[in-house]
């Protein structure tokens, strides 16, 4: 992390999991439990759409911003089945998760795809949080730096300077999503300064600077801190440890020390 010049973000992921019912608890569970609670990081629940209203509400008056995870690039009309990013603002969500890997793989989201979500959340005053990564098979081909590179230049096509201060960058290598493997720090480290280069050629160095690259692989409490201790990585988008107060608390802590 670098707080001198961005922000530390943990962005928990419950994917389709929890109940609008559970919600209260699961905010009066975490909310102690966070020392010196969003002291250095911004800390975010991105819930499943029915879930939202009831996420929002739980942590109403709290540090905790509330995501969606996923939006159209739709504003309105004949879209049986998604959410616009109005929908979203107008009941107090504030990110929302673009391009996950999961979006790519089983429902056939493109690279065109995340970039017309991307423009559509910034538009609307959301921040969206980008999802990159590659495969087993195509870290295998020696091809992660340049899939990647590809991937956050096409997200961004069209984003101007001036909107890069809402947009934040997850890396998530697909190989250790929901498998409990991780990448190394080391690792971790390497893709994501790659992607802060990628960012500094299209709009400078102080832009580059100044956003934050999550990683999204399975980080947990056991390897937050050395993960987080890593320069170019400025937070964690949190899967299985976000549904549990107590291991989504050491990350949060973790990221504020």
């Amino acid at each position: 992390m670098n707080r001198d010049f961005r922000q530390t973000i943990i962005a928990g992921n419950w994917k389709m999991n929890m109940l609008a019912s559970g919600a209260g608890a699961y905010a009066g569970a975490l909310l102690p439990k966070a020392e010196g609670f969003n002291k250095w990081c911004e800390t975010v629940v991105c819930a499943p759409f029915p879930l939202l209203p009831a996420v929002v509400d739980a942590f109403k008056g709290s540090n905790v911003s509330v995501g969606a995870q996923n939006m159209s690039e739709q504003e309105s009309g004949a879209f049986t089945g998604e959410v616009s990013s109005s929908m979203l603002t107008d009941i107090g969500v504030k990110y929302v998760i673009i391009g996950h890997s999961e979006r790519r793989a089983l429902y056939g989201e493109t690279d065109d795809t995340v970039n017309k979500k991307t423009l559509a959340a910034l538009n609307a005053s959301l921040k969206p949080i980008v999802c990159v990564g590659e495969t087993l098979e195509q870290r295998e081909m020696g091809i992660t730096f340049d899939l990647v590179a590809l991937q956050v230049k096409a997200a961004l096509y069209g984003v101007t300077e001036g909107m890069m201060c809402n947009v934040v960058i997850a890396y998530e290598p697909v190989w250790a999503i929901g498998t409990g493997k991780t990448a190394t720090p080391e690792d971790a480290q390497d893709v994501c300064k790659a992607i802060r280069a990628v960012i500094g050629g299209i709009y400078g160095d102080n832009v580059a600077k100044a956003t934050s690259v999550l990683y999204g692989g399975s980080m947990n409490d056991k390897n937050a801190a050395d993960l987080l201790a890593m320069p170019d990585i400025d937070g964690g988008l949190i899967g299985g440890a976000s549904l549990k107060p107590d291991s989504f608390s050491v990350i949060i802590n973790a990221a504020n020390q």
